[in-house]
């Protein structure tokens, strides 16, 4: 089988590490990233993100959420697809992503930016 040129690479389950989550999850982008996946509960292509910084510094953030075992990307044609790997996250740290988010909401809440 020839390799996918456009297949990204990501750690497996056994290769998640809590501090590499906790790291991916601590900056403000990547946690909004990661919210946005949590709402829409499916995957969404990256053009479908309205961040605030350069496309270049959007690629570095959905790659330390990738790397960290945070996100699953796939092309589909033209679209790199992003969906939460929630169901790897529970597994391995159980309550960690719902407090995560959980915190996020009300900090939103709390600083009127829900």
């Amino acid at each position: 089988m020839t390799p996918n040129a456009r297949a990204l690479a990501h750690p497996s389950r056994e290769e998640i590490r809590v501090e590499g989550v906790l790291h991916a999850l601590s900056d403000p982008m990547r946690l909004r990233i990661v919210c946005r996946l949590a709402d829409a509960g499916d995957e969404l292509a990256c053009s479908r993100f309205d961040l605030p910084v350069s496309k270049s510094t959007s690629t570095h953030h959905f790659r330390v959420l990738r790397e960290n075992g945070v996100i699953r990307q796939v092309y589909r044609g033209t679209a790199k697809m992003s969906v939460l790997r929630a169901e790897d996250l529970d597994d391995l740290f159980p309550g960690l992503l719902g407090s995560v988010l959980g915190a996020a909401g009300l900090q939103a809440e709390r600083l009127g930016e829900s």
